[in-house]
């Protein structure tokens, strides 16, 4: 059987799909690794694929590849990864994997909008925008049927939109920007120091905590405000919501869509669908493979 492996290399672990050209899911991996320890993610990724060739009896058909950081323009490797990861810049996967046909590289925000048009929330969507909410804030832009990519591939990183020009600024440079906003980095100081997860919070907010919800719903707010900047920018159809922080649920989508409506600006009668994201922790994985595949 014909089966394409697609693989999502993450800061802590590696996932992984194995599925035919219809979109059928054959297996699902996940392998934790010690980040601190010398490429050990490395030897995880040639076990993972050696181990899924002798499952399926044979090798793939394709193999994609997502990660953190910039992808070439050529999708040969990753060319910008601050800090973590070492080793993983300007890695040949094809070589690395001794593999008989390129192996295309994306980054993971990018991926993961791929793995949501192909089989999740994004599907039937020509202009839709995904964003990811948990240590941070990933994303990706669909416009036209197309990825954005940009120049350089850093297109759709909506983690560095700045909400005002007087805050600190982030990984990137960019004050006051959304990742700072909503992202669980920044919850120790939005928070005073009570709070180091979005999940901590929630809880308090479920005990009756009034100024945690104050602090909750500040971010939420700002999250609304970025997307109405996005609307204006790119008219999507729809913003899909992933991440850890999106598995809020309503006490996320509902204000979420209060503060949105009235910030709007609204050219006809189309209604902009802010819906969670589909598949998980997997969405890179099978990102990756529908890339390699050219679906």
């Amino acid at each position: 059987m014909s089966y394409t492996i697609g693989i999502d290399l993450g800061g802590s672990c590696v996932k992984a799909v194995v599925v035919t050209p219809d979109g059928k899911t054959l297996a699902k991996h996940n392998l934790p690794f010690d980040a601190a320890a010398d490429m050990e993610w490395a030897g995880h990724l040639r076990e993972l694929v050696r181990s899924i060739e002798e499952e399926q009896g044979g090798r793939p058909e394709h193999i994609g590849f997502s990660a953190p950081g910039l992808a070439a323009p050529d999708g040969s490797c990753i060319t910008h990864m601050p800090v973590r990861l070492e080793g993983l810049v300007g890695l040949n996967w094809k070589e690395f994997f001794e593999f008989d046909k390129t192996i295309p590289v994306l980054n993971d925000g990018h991926a993961a909008l791929l793995g949501e048009a192909w089989l999740g929330a994004a599907r039937g969507f020509q202009t839709v925008i995904l964003l990811t909410l948990g240590t941070g804030v990933g994303g990706a832009a669909i416009v036209e049927g197309k990825l954005l990519r940009g120049r350089t591939g850093k297109a759709g990183h909506f983690a560095h939109t700045s909400l005002g020009p007087d805050g600190p600024p982030d990984d990137c440079g960019c004050p006051s920007s959304l990742e700072l906003a909503i992202g669980n980095c920044s919850l120790p100081e939005r928070s005073n120091g009570r709070f180091t997860h979005t999940w901590e919070m929630m809880e308090a907010i479920d005990n009756g905590d009034a100024e945690a919800e104050k602090i909750w719903l500040k971010s939420v707010n700002d999250l609304a405000t970025a997307i109405c900047s996005f609307t204006n920018i790119l008219d999507p159809e729809a913003v899909i919501l992933g991440g850890g922080i999106s598995k809020a649920g309503d006490r996320l989508f509902v204000p979420l869509r209060d503060y949105v409506t009235p910030l709007l600006w609204k050219t006809d009668d189309y209604e902009l669908k802010l819906l969670p994201a589909h598949l998980g922790d997997l969405a890179g994985a099978y990102g990756a493979a529908a890339n390699s595949m050219g679906v």
